[in-house]
């Protein structure tokens, strides 16, 4: 059964890496005591050890210990035998480019259907929907496909950031930038703010956290749904 938390962010405003979330993944993880992370997305270009040591800090807190998947000299056994997944945030295409170059893409998607539990933010949780393009990062490297894991069945945009009123800045919204997408793809789209995430338990998938989730149909008006609801009926 599928063990998924897909969380907007790793760092909510004002508090330290996970913070918000730390006691969901008391009991999230609490099958295991060793977690493996995937950094391949290494935000702001930062190495793949620094990575590791900012989430082994948090991690620390709880009594988990953090060995990233850069250190492993098998990859695809590494995300077999794990007891529990972490892949954190940064540039989503070269996360998926690197996915794809080390052969795991696949492996993990087994792995996360037989019940391994996955934590996903920002990038990380691009990466469960069934395609990467509703991402808000740039394209600074060319990965193979957008595909990606397809564990939920829909996409999702982290960090969705609602228009401010009043405001002069003349870019997209991500309301707009989602809508383009929905110009030529029929895939639903699910906002998360900061803070927020989806639980996703086999089948079930229910918003957490202080915010509502926006959603985006093809040729529906985006409307809101609160913490606790069920967004199944996007399948």
């Amino acid at each position: 059964m599928k063990n998924i938390i897909v969380a907007s962010t790793s760092t909510v405003h004002g508090s330290g890496y996970l913070a918000y979330i730390l006691d969901e993944l008391v009991t999230f993880y609490k099958d295991t005591e060793e977690i493996l992370f995937i950094p391949y997305a290494r935000p702001g270009g930062i190495t793949h050890d620094e990575y590791t040591a900012t989430v082994s800090k948090a991690f620390a807190s709880i009594g988990k210990k953090i060995y990233g998947i850069h250190e492993c000299k098998d990859p695809v056994a590494a995300i077999t035998k794990a007891k529990g997944i972490f892949t954190g945030g940064g540039n989503t295409f070269l996360l998926v480019s690197q996915l794809y170059k080390h052969n795991v893409l696949l492996p993990l998607r087994e792995a996360i259907f037989n019940g391994t539990p996955y934590l996903g933010t920002s990038a990380g949780s691009n990466i469960c929907g069934l395609t990467m393009q509703t991402t808000n990062d740039m394209p600074i490297i060319y990965p193979p496909s957008f595909k990606t894991l397809g564990v939920i069945p829909f996409n999702i945009n982290p960090h969705y950031l609602d228009p401010i009123e009043g405001s002069t800045h003349m870019g997209e919204t991500r309301e707009t930038r989602i809508k383009e997408f929905h110009k030529f793809n029929t895939l639903p789209v699910v906002g998360i703010r900061e803070g927020s995430w989806l639980r996703v338990q086999g089948e079930s998938i229910t918003i957490e956290g202080p915010h509502t989730a926006r959603i985006f149909e093809q040729a529906k008006t985006p409307y809101e749904l609160e913490t606790g609801a069920k967004i199944q009926f996007l399948y």
